[in-house]
């Protein structure tokens, strides 16, 4: 396993005092000169360091992102609508801020030769035809969120062949960890979780045998300084763990590590719900030194910790 330091950088995250912008800010900010831009609608400023720089803006203003990037070396762009229902509910919103947002950047970054990590999704592939998901598998999202995705990554991929701009996306599949059990990122861990800690049934939905790869963002973080140290640029790779878990077993496993005695019951399911998702990391480990280290229910113990509970 690679161990990345960026150490003795400029460097700018967008939509850092969020869920996981909040965590690389924190682990970037013990050796680099960090900035953090955010309009924290959903971000809090309680969630940064205090030796960061915070410029307060909307990434969807050209100008305060230039002015961001003035002197930094890597962008770390993480500033995005991440709830797939409201993409779905507010299309040309999300096109705004995921889409034309996110050229932006790349674009800025082009005009200052500044290198870019783009967190991605694995809502670009949509309904996998197998798993494990492989890097190069076909791109169909169903959703606006995994439109603007995909369309990012094909704009890294353009940035880095055409201008030579250092570009890398990272799919993140299930995130959870600290700060990430309410809000847009909860899904269903943070759920579970609360509905666990109220003393309520945890609700599944559907028979709960659909599954998914849930990554702790220490892991995600991890791929992140990865990437902005990689000479594999213009690609995406897929940041999960490489296992799955199915609904049934996520459920029990809250119930014990909260270590409530509720039931679990099942509730129809979503429509148009993915089955099975799990990612392929072959990529990420030959190219990156990429290696996922939370197993999940050590990942779960340590957010309770973390929330104090």
């Amino acid at each position: 396993m690679s161990t990345a330091t960026v150490s003795d950088r400029r460097v700018l995250v967008t939509g850092g005092g969020g869920f996981i912008g909040s965590h690389l800010t924190s682990a970037l900010a013990t050796d680099n000169h960090v900035r953090v831009l955010d309009d924290f609608s959903t971000g809090q400023r309680a969630n940064l360091p205090e030796d960061v720089t915070v410029i307060e803006g909307d990434v969807r203003d050209r100008e305060t992102v230039d002015a961001a990037m003035e002197g930094v070396d890597i962008v770390f762009h993480e500033a995005a609508m991440v709830s797939v229902p409201e993409s779905i509910e507010q299309p040309a919103d999300c096109h705004e801020l995921n889409g034309t947002a996110t050229v932006d950047v790349f674009d800025c970054a082009r005009k200052r030769d500044t290198q870019v990590v783009f967190a991605s999704s694995a809502a670009v592939y949509g309904t996998p035809d197998d798993v494990p998901i492989g890097a190069d598998s076909p791109t169909e999202p169903n959703s606006p969120y995994g439109f603007e995705k995909r369309l990012g990554e094909q704009y890294a991929r353009f940035y880095n062949e055409r201008y030579g701009l250092p570009t890398v996306p990272l799919r993140y599949f299930n995130v959870y960890g600290p700060r990430g059990l309410d809000g847009e990122y909860a899904g269903v861990i943070g759920t579970f979780i609360r509905q666990a800690q109220a003393g309520e049934p945890l609700t599944v939905e559907g028979d709960g045998t659909q599954t998914r790869d849930f990554v702790h963002v220490d892991d995600i973080v991890r791929a992140n300084l990865l990437a902005a140290t990689t000479d594999a640029v213009g690609r995406p790779f897929n940041v999960g763990t490489g296992q799955s878990v199915s609904i049934n077993e996520l459920a029990e496993t809250v119930r014990d590590v909260v270590g409530a005695d509720v039931s679990i019951d099942h509730v129809p399911g979503r429509k148009n719900d993915i089955e099975h998702s799990k990612a392929d990391l072959s990529d990420a480990r030959e190219l990156l030194g990429y290696e996922p280290t939370v197993p999940l229910r050590e990942g779960l113990k340590a957010t309770l910790d973390a929330e104090g509970g």
